[in-house]
């Protein structure tokens, strides 16, 4: 069977499917069944391209959250999308395809970055490299672990359009849910750039911080995917603006989540090193604080003990535990803290203020709070 014919085929049980009760789980189902379907087809072309293509599925079936489809999700059953049957089935592997471009993200984002590990686990492209090694094939390793890596990105990020459009939902349906979906993959290369673009020009202002968190985290994590979900299932102007809202708001205190975590995070927990962040010179919130504070106190020596750390490539564990003692001295992690609490405070008055249907609108409460206070 071909991937375009997966909108065709429905389960016996189908109708008996509940999504609401184990939402991860059928998330990964309709994600393996459809990598299979897609892995058969890739055989066909050529038997080594599979083989590559069998680590993608192993990426994107190897972990993960599965918060942007979980937005998703439950943005259609806030607009009153169904709980089970066809239309729900379809809904279902519409929202799977989220996945498809976080794996794009996150594989390009390791290249970017530099990573050895995600998850806990080798890079895709240092696994390709060191395939390479192993084959003892011609040329650079790691330049061909950053082609594989390249291309199998791509193919996720191509893969996941197919997902959506061969979904089985109405074509009146994608059209409306289109303008977020796009809007949604240029948002997140936006950040990306952006990001990368703050790195190399040292920007330490919280402005540009925050803007980055908006595109490349609130817009592309929480806020998009819940208007994806909304249009699909034909919510009205009132409840597509009280989404949005929310979405904005839990986007960003995810982000401000994630920005502590990738400083003061435990590797076991997290799958990445200690203080990664710090390593990458990320500019995030939490650094932009810590340089402005610093500043109004004239305390160089704070200065002094960030700016040795951040971008180094290989910082010694004190390196990184006195970076960790001097953002906590002067009130950058407190501020934070503080934000992502206002942040989520202001998102859960928006969810109490909105008429939205249940189990919905709990559901969305549990998962913001799911998403802004968590260890990994």
């Amino acid at each position: 069977m071909r991937a375009q014919d997966l909108v065709v085929e429905e389960t016996a049980t189908e109708d008996a499917v509940t999504v609401d009760t184990d939402l991860p789980g059928q998330v990964h189902e309709t994600l393996a069944d459809y990598l299979e379907i897609r892995i058969t087809e890739c055989r066909d072309i050529d038997p080594a391209f599979a083989e590559a293509v069998r680590e993608l599925a192993r990426f994107v079936l190897g972990g993960g959250k599965r918060i942007r489809p979980a937005f998703a999700w439950w943005g259609w059953r806030a607009a009153g999308g169904a709980a089970e049957g066809r239309q729900a089935t379809a809904m279902l592997r519409a929202a799977s395809a989220l996945e498809l471009i976080q794996t794009c993200a996150l594989m390009h984002d390791d290249l970017i970055d530099d990573s050895d590990t995600r998850r806990g686990h080798s890079t895709v492209h240092v696994r390709f490299a060191e395939t390479h090694r192993n084959e003892r094939w011609n040329g650079s390793a790691r330049r061909f672990g950053t082609a594989a890596a390249v291309l199998l990105g791509d193919l996720a990020m191509s893969w996941a359009d197919d997902m959506v459009r061969s979904s089985g939902l109405p074509g009146a349906c994608l059209a409306r849910a289109m303008q977020p979906w796009q809007a949604m993959r240029t948002e997140v290369l936006a950040g990306q750039y952006l990001d990368i673009l703050g790195q190399a020009r040292g920007d330490e202002s919280p402005e540009a911080a925050l803007r980055i968190d908006e595109l490349k985290s609130a817009s592309y994590t929480v806020q998009r995917p819940l208007q994806f979900g909304a249009e699909l299932g034909g919510a009205d102007a009132a409840t597509m603006a009280a989404l949005s809202r929310f979405g904005a708001d839990i986007g960003v205190a995810f982000q401000l989540r994630d920005d502590l975590l990738g400083v003061f995070g435990d590797p076991d927990v997290t799958g990445k090193p200690a203080g990664d962040d710090l390593r990458e010179g990320k500019r995030t919130l939490l650094v932009a604080e810590a340089f402005g504070r610093a500043r109004q106190h004239g305390d160089q020596s704070s200065l002094d003990v960030l700016h040795s750390v951040l971008g180094e490539e290989d910082p010694h564990p004190s390196q990184v535990q006195q970076a960790r003692q001097v953002l906590e001295h002067l009130g950058a992690v407190r501020a934070v803290e503080d934000r992502i609490t206002t942040l989520t405070e202001k998102a859960m008055a928006t969810l109490e203020t909105t008429d939205l249907p249940e189990p919905a609108a709990t559901r969305l409460a549990e998962l913001a709070i799911a998403v802004t206070d968590r260890n990994a």
